[in-house]
């Protein structure tokens, strides 16, 4: 106590010593279980039984007193943040700071973000304070277990800076500018061109016309000049007219999540024998459904029926009938596999990611509702674990949410193909020799055609059609 009596007014009172709490202390005694209310008037003594007792509201008893001076937020103590430890496929990621230096931060509550080849994962702060060091800069490569960041342990925010008040302009300015307006509006205009002079003389008459020049002959033709290229003058370029609008270039590094689809897809390009088939769906039927037991499906089960749905199971359905869309080529082998993962596109702020629905055969309608809609909202909050990614046999892609009409999607590696839909339009079809209005949708299907021939690929999409077509096939298992 006697060394900091300086700084804190501590006042000697006998062989004891005495002074108030500070704003820290008081923020301790306040949380303490035994004393949940404290004001300015306790004083801080070494021992209950200091005559200063009789003027205090409380008087710490000896084991208080040591509590309160052995709380980490008297002596400032700092613990360091860690990267958290990332899956075993991933190795670094960069870091995109939440905080900055002297922004108070709870327990548990993300101070940054490190983005890695296929997920962001936040890193928390281990307990409540203030941060009081950054010690890698925003956008650096960090690895697992690196320190990042120090938190003074329940220490108070940094107060925000007060704001700049406005001078208003001087006065002196503003006359002078009220006066040069007076002037520029005092100044008389030019006065117009006069008119001239009213020639008195009469115009000479126009000459007669000359005959086409197709009635004469060539030979009365004659030339009284010719005109050569250096008498002709350009006339000089206007550099004074400034031009409109911004051309102005902004380069922006590429987030890891977008070099790693970058390189990605150009490894797919690379790598695979690239082919695609389309074809075309009715999707009158599995409308109709929708309309009929959508409303039931939304009050009972508290989720909508959507499109998607109906393409994974009929896709599910698909692969279980033509088993080699399911399989990759592997080191020189073919992997069949009895289960069927189906990725599920979703387009996020930071990219395309693809998480996966595991066991799509055994699933039904609801089932993959439930799974399209826990996955998509954890791709948009970037709460997407690594481990949801990993593995899928097949990717659907649906770029008819964006309104597209056609297009060829890449395959998704390791996998050997891939469906794409596309955007429901209303066109006329023939149907029993008539003309009628349908709402259609093309399909696509890109495959890796060492592995997959065409008639299996053609095969493929006809089940994937018939399926979504008739709804009946699946529901009764035909």
């Amino acid at each position: 106590m006697r060394k900091v009596s300086a700084m804190l007014g501590v006042r000697n009172i006998g062989r004891y010593w005495a002074r108030l709490p500070t704003q820290a202390e008081l923020q301790v005694l306040r949380s303490s279980v035994r004393c949940s209310s404290f004001g300015r008037k306790v004083y801080l003594v070494t021992s209950p039984t200091s005559p200063i007792v009789s003027k205090c509201q409380h008087v710490l008893n000896v084991k208080e007193y040591r509590q309160l001076h052995s709380s980490s937020v008297l002596y400032g103590e700092v613990k360091v943040v860690e990267v958290p430890p990332f899956a075993e496929s991933i190795t670094e990621g960069d870091i995109r700071w939440i905080k900055a230096v002297g922004d108070a931060v709870a327990e548990d509550e993300p101070v940054a973000e490190v983005e890695t080849d296929k997920t962001s994962m936040p890193v928390n702060s281990p307990c409540a304070g203030v941060i009081t060091e950054i010690m890698v800069e925003d956008g650096a490569t960090v690895a697992p277990g690196q320190h990042v960041c120090k938190v003074e342990v329940g220490a108070a925010g940094a107060a925000a800076p007060p704001k700049k008040e406005e001078v208003p302009a001087a006065p002196v300015a503003a006359a002078a500018a009220a006066a040069a307006t007076t002037a520029a509006a005092a100044k008389p205009s030019s006065p117009p061109p006069s008119a001239g002079p009213i020639p008195q003389t009469t115009p000479p008459v126009a000459p007669p016309p000359r005959a086409p020049m197709a009635s004469i002959p060539v030979a009365a033709i004659k030339h009284s000049s010719f005109i050569h290229q250096a008498e002709v003058k350009v006339p000089p370029a206007d550099y004074s007219k400034e031009i409109t609008g911004t051309r102005t270039e902004q380069r922006v590094k590429m987030s890891r999540m977008r070099q790693r689809i970058s390189q990605r897809l150009k490894d797919a390009q690379n790598a695979n024998a690239m082919l695609t088939t389309f074809n075309e769906l009715d999707m009158s039927n599995i409308m109709e459904l929708r309309k009929s037991v959508g409303e039931q499906f939304l009050k009972k089960h508290g989720i909508k029926l959507g499109f998607m749905s109906a393409f994974v199971k009929a896709s599910a359905y698909a692969l279980t009938q033509q088993p080699t869309v399911n399989a990759v080529i592997d080191d020189g082998e073919i992997v069949y596999r009895d289960y069927v993962d189906i990725s599920v596109a979703v387009a996020t702020p930071k990219g395309l990611v693809v998480p996966v629905l595991r066991n799509v055969e055994g699933m039904n309608y609801l089932d993959v509702e439930h799974g399209i809609m826990e996955l998509g909202e954890k791709a948009r909050t970037g709460a997407l674990a690594v481990e949801d990614m990993d593995g899928g046999t097949f990717t659907i892609s649906n770029g008819g949410v964006f309104g597209s009409l056609f297009g060829t999607p890449i395959i998704n590696m390791p996998q050997s193909a891939i469906l794409g839909m596309h955007g429901i339009f209303d066109r006329p079809v023939a149907r029993n020799g008539q003309v009628v209005i349908k709402p259609m949708m093309y399909i696509a299907l890109t495959y890796d055609h060492r592995l997959i021939d065409g008639r299996e690929a053609v095969m493929f999409l006809r089940k994937v059609k018939h399926a979504v077509e008739d709804p009946r096939i699946m529901l009764c298992g035909l």
